[in-house]
């Protein structure tokens, strides 16, 4: 049982290197870089302003707490970035009025405007990016991920319980 458990990490173990060349290799190549990068060059964004761009676009006004926590940086850190993109011009702060101590993040019209800008970029980037792969690839993919998706929702599997299902 405790045998099977190690052989199982040092398996998981070497996949993790595998899976690290592998991303490394693809991220060496130009031709499949972050397919929003020549955007963000052109309008002069960090990274994490243009995730918070994307975020906000996407799920609407979001706390600073949460806004941090989606960019994966401190609310201080997050601050910057919020201040800038709303001296900018790109999102707004709003006080919640059940919360005054709660803040919401919202895109303006330019700042809407500016991400669908970056939205069709990215799905233009996806699209070529998608392309190298045939149908059953992607297939294949999507479903891999969606497994990912739905083990990492799910709550963590007991030793016993991974040993029954494996």
């Amino acid at each position: 049982m405790s045998r099977n458990f190690h052989k199982e990490d040092e398996d998981v173990s070497a996949d993790v290197q595998k899976l690290q060349q592998l991303l490394v290799a693809l991220g060496r190549r130009r031709s499949l870089r972050d397919p929003i990068a020549s955007t963000c060059e052109q309008l002069q964004f960090t990274p994490p302003q243009v995730h918070a761009l994307l975020w906000l676009g996407q799920d609407g006004a979001l706390t600073m707490g949460d806004l941090a926590r989606r960019l994966g940086v401190t609310e201080k850190t997050v601050t910057g970035v919020v201040d800038r993109l709303e001296r900018e011009g790109y999102l707004m702060r709003e006080r919640s009025a059940s919360d005054r101590r709660v803040v919401h993040c919202r895109l303006t019209p330019e700042g809407q405007a500016t991400w669908q800008k970056l939205d069709r970029s990215m799905n233009q980037g996806m699209s070529q990016f998608l392309g190298i792969l045939d149908a059953s690839d992607r297939k294949a993919l999507f479903r891999i991920l969606e497994k990912l998706l739905r083990r990492t929702e799910a709550p963590p599997a007991s030793p016993a319980a991974r040993e029954r299902s494996g």
